[in-house]
């Protein structure tokens, strides 16, 4: 641990002036320099405080090389932004909470930290005062027996001020995000310590409350939190309505109540009442330092590890999802969180996109696709909001990539059209491969397919579709009437190139052969399931697998480009497949067999030797093929597109890739 860590504060609001205060008291902490956005009001705060170096900028403070950490206290949205630009400038971070306006912007942080090797916490300073300690404690050692009911509030009337940051939706205002998230994050740690962990998450979150007709954010508020353990929690929150703000733990053998615990001034006592039901009441006092000194000594302590057990990373992630869940329950969403709020133009760290200087990132060729095809595509089949798909998407152009694959049915048409618009807002048409799909059973015919395809390109707000794959075949069609309905689109400029997802080598062998024929073009990429576990019994009803040798031999032959859906297995290789473990019934149902698990066994072998994760040399099997892949993957988090990305790094010879494969 660093005996003196040297602080720089970004913003000179009042909470940074509570923190100037608190590192002062603090036994590793020297604040040496503050930022804000007007050289007036770093020299006010400056000689308020007592800090040497005054910044006009934000950007100035980072680049002072002798700050080693940083305190971002800024309005919310602007709280992602820094963070990630802190974490670029290899400063140590401490950001107010909310940590960012969602958990999709909280990703990002917690990407640009692991990205840049920088500690990272979210300041839920409540959680550095050891009654917190003491409360997991006693719920751990059963002192009011079995957990049942947790009761938490946090609201303050603070009038009806429309320019105030508290009533103001542009700058995430409202009671969830600026004392809710204390509420949702003792429950969960509450929840937690009952069964032995730091946290848990709720498995339902229901809520009621009054969003203002003028200040459009969260007034006040009531959320019901049920946990997997049949805990359930109450949670109150709110800026226009006063609370008596405790905490309150119902047991089955008793219940224990902190009052007030959210900000204990230094100097004061503190307590943890116990009643238990036999009538023994016992009280655990607390004698309070200044906790913001505890919070930055928190960081000095954990420096090492890059994240405290105070507010892990996957704690403060967990926390923002729920927290996005009771807003959704009542309704409220931010003006930055629409597609068409300010500055959408832009990622969230404010900067033009594009991709970071020594990506990893490999490219192919499909014939008559004049762009080159990153080797992984990403899968647009389960971004329904704009925060989530908006840093899904733009990470996936940092890292190199720049295909994306989409279909007419995912997400009822919401898929596509966010797709559409993000690449709109962007201005990236032409720097991107849009692979899309249409005419799924049962509406699979030449007269659904151009149907389907005309809505398509209206949602995607695009004229042409780089590869447009069938998504399903319908042997009761021939195949030149649908052979004949894609050269159509593709003579009129819609679709660069076309192909089929889940049809057979032997209807595809048809189609181009009826194509030759006829002087037409024919499938130029197919798009079945290919992946080094063979799929044991259909994803859904109508997939089919290119994963067979003589299906292998057929794309060696004829080098057929396949672009792979379910190309690690959904999950196999990650650690969730055991044979022992019948949990997920789909997983069993579709991938579960003896050569399955020895193929497992040798991706585990060889990772170990390789030192990369299995789903590296599974998916690096689909990659070394004697012929061209371009692998789908689906990561629903920033962390599972960084796991996935070493396979582009791993080469395998034709003899470990048979060996993967059993035929050794």
């Amino acid at each position: 641990m660093s005996q003196t860590l040297t602080w720089g504060i970004l913003g000179a609001g009042n909470i940074a002036g509570i923190f100037a205060k608190g590192v002062a008291s603090s036994k590793t902490g020297k604040l040496l320099a503050v930022g804000s956005r007007t050289q007036e009001a770093a020299d006010r705060f400056g000689d308020k405080w007592d800090v040497p170096r005054r910044y006009s900028s934000y950007n100035d403070l980072l680049a002072d090389k002798d700050v080693q950490a940083v305190y971002i206290s800024t309005p919310h949205p602007m709280h992602a932004e820094w963070a990630i630009k802190a974490a670029e400038a290899g400063k140590h971070i401490l950001c107010e909470k909310p940590i960012a306006l969602n958990q999709s912007e909280a990703m990002a942080i917690v990407e640009a930290a692991q990205r840049n090797d920088v500690f990272l916490m979210e300041a839920y300073m409540y959680r550095c005062h050891p009654q917190i300690a003491k409360l997991a404690e006693l719920i751990r050692d059963k002192a009011i027996g079995d957990v049942r009911v947790i009761q938490a509030s946090f609201a303050f009337n603070a009038g009806y001020n429309l320019n105030s940051r508290l009533l103001k939706d542009t700058l995430g205002g409202g009671g969830i995000l600026d004392v809710g998230g204390y509420c949702t994050s003792v429950a969960r740690l509450i929840a937690g310590a009952a069964i032995g962990k730091p946290f848990a998450d709720p498995t339902k979150v229901t809520a009621t409350g009054h969003i203002g007709e003028e200040s459009h954010v969260d007034e006040y508020t009531v959320a019901s939190l049920a946990f997997p353990s049949g805990i359930v929690a109450q949670l109150l929150t709110g800026v226009r309505v006063n609370a008596e703000n405790e905490i309150r733990v119902y047991g089955s053998e008793g219940f224990l109540t902190i009052p007030p615990p959210w900000n204990p001034r230094a100097g004061h006592t503190t307590k943890i009442i116990v009643k238990r039901n036999d009538g023994e009441v016992t009280e655990h006092s607390f004698e309070t330092e200044d906790l913001y000194g505890l919070e930055a000594d928190a960081v000095a302590e954990h420096l090492a590890e890059r994240q405290s057990p105070t507010m892990s990373w996957e704690d403060t992630l967990g926390n923002m999802r729920t927290l996005d869940q009771w807003r959704a329950a009542i309704g409220l969403t931010y003006p930055a969180e629409q597609p068409q709020g300010p500055d959408q133009h832009l990622p969230v760290h404010k900067r033009p996109l594009k991709a970071r200087p020594q990506n990893i990132m490999k490219y192919g060729r499909i014939e008559g696709v004049e762009k080159p095809i990153s080797r992984l595509v990403m899968g647009v089949d389960n971004q329904v909001n704009w925060p989530h798909s908006s840093i899904m998407f733009d990470d996936f152009i940092e890292q190199g990539g720049n295909c994306f694959d989409s279909a007419y049915i995912y997400g009822g048409g919401m898929c596509e059209k966010i797709l559409g618009q993000w690449i709109k807002n962007r201005g990236l048409r032409e720097q991107v491969v849009i692979l899309d799909k249409g005419a799924h059973t049962p509406h699979c015919n030449p007269q659904a397919l151009s149907s389907q395809f005309l809505q398509s390109l209206d949602r995607l707000q695009t004229d042409y579709v780089d590869i447009y794959m069938m998504h399903r075949d319908n042997t009761d069609i021939p195949v030149g009437e649908f052979i004949t309905v894609l050269n159509e689109h593709k003579n009129a400029g819609r679709m660069r190139v076309f192909g089929a997802s889940n049809w057979s080598i032997e209807r595809l062998q048809e189609a181009n052969d009826w194509a030759a024929a006829h002087g037409m073009s024919g499938f130029s990429a197919m798009s079945n399931n290919f992946s080094l576990a063979r799929m044991v019994d259909p994803v859904w009803a109508g997939c089919i697998a290119a994963s067979d040798p003589r299906s292998r031999a057929w794309l060696e032959k004829t080098q057929m480009p396949i672009m792979p859906w379910s190309s690690q297995a959904r999950g196999f290789f990650t650690g969730r497949a055991h044979p022992d473990d019948h949990s997920d019934a789909e997983l069993v149902r579709c991938w579960y067999s003896e050569d399955n698990f020895k193929r497992l066994e040798r991706v585990q072998q060889m990772a170990k030797e390789r030192g990369v994760l299995p789903i590296n040399i599974a998916l690096a099997y689909v990659l070394n093929q004697p012929f061209p892949t371009f692998p789908l993957i689906g990561p629903r988090q920033l962390s599972e597109t960084r796991t996935s990305l070493p396979a582009l790094t791993v080469e395998l010879t034709p003899e470990e890739v048979r060996w993967l494969n059993l035929e050794d």
